[in-house]
């Protein structure tokens, strides 16, 4: 699997808008499926959805939403707080994510930038664990210029600071394709760190060493539900049990 559209996106121009989207779905390696896979239906957004009808994304079946708060030491979403806290006030179980910009500064320091400013956790049965979004590089390098090893480094210094933040372990976004080529396809963070997995395909493939399931998996970059359409594989129970960490 190739960079997912959210990437490509990120640095296209309006005028490059459909050869972009074209290329995208082919980079993804597959046709998005037609139809949202099982489980528990959900989403995510980040700016460019800007203000989200909620009650609406609720009607029509979400319960789960992850939510940009930040990207690097330098980016806090101004609509973070509508959609955090929207989410939140129609009944969903929400969470906040990071992008990752590992060649920018450590993984630690991003982590302390990211509960700073919207990526912490409580023990309400309504809050994930923060996200750490690791992918294509927007910007430059696909691996941000570092080497496998120094991107395996770097992934532990973020989820292993979070988690002396916020007692929780990082969920990690990624792709099989990126986690493959850029950290030499370890299984070192699967025992502790939820996969949240993104593949645009009626079956979510091969996924990164270690990890025998996926908790998330972003299927598609649009759908019923504003921004990229997710499914939790599992129940609305054990949902709460992840964002509890246990039971509350």
């Amino acid at each position: 699997m190739k960079r997912h559209l959210r990437t490509v996106l990120r640095t296209a121009g309006a005028a490059l808008f459909t050869a972009v989207a074209v290329a995208a779905s082919t980079l993804v390696g597959a046709t998005p499926a037609s139809a949202a896979p099982a489980g528990l239906p959900g989403m995510d957004v980040s700016s460019w959805q800007g203000n989200v009808n909620w009650q609406a994304a609720w009607n029509n079946g979400a319960r789960f939403a992850y939510v940009k708060a930040t990207e690097g030491t330098g980016y806090t979403s101004p609509y973070f707080a509508q959609q955090y806290n929207g989410s939140y006030n129609v009944g969903m179980i929400r969470g906040s994510y990071h992008f990752a910009l590992p060649d920018r500064s450590s993984g630690a320091v991003q982590a302390d930038y990211f509960v700073n400013h919207g990526g912490g956790w409580s023990k309400d049965g309504k809050t994930l664990p923060g996200a750490l979004d690791i992918e294509y590089n927007p910007y430059g390098a696909t691996c941000y210029g570092l080497s496998q090893a120094s991107m395996r480094s770097w992934i532990a210094s973020f989820v292993n600071q979070y988690y002396a933040r916020t007692g929780r372990w990082a969920t990690i976004y990624t792709t099989t394709d990126w986690w493959n080529t850029c950290t030499g396809n370890t299984s070192q963070f699967a025992a502790n760190n939820p996969l949240w997995i993104a593949r645009y395909s009626s079956s979510v493939g091969t996924l990164p060493a270690g990890w025998g399931t996926y908790s998330f998996w972003q299927w598609a970059d649009s759908g019923v539900f504003p921004g990229d359409q997710n499914v939790w594989n599992g129940t609305i129970d054990r949902l709460k049990v992840l964002a509890c960490n246990g039971n509350c």
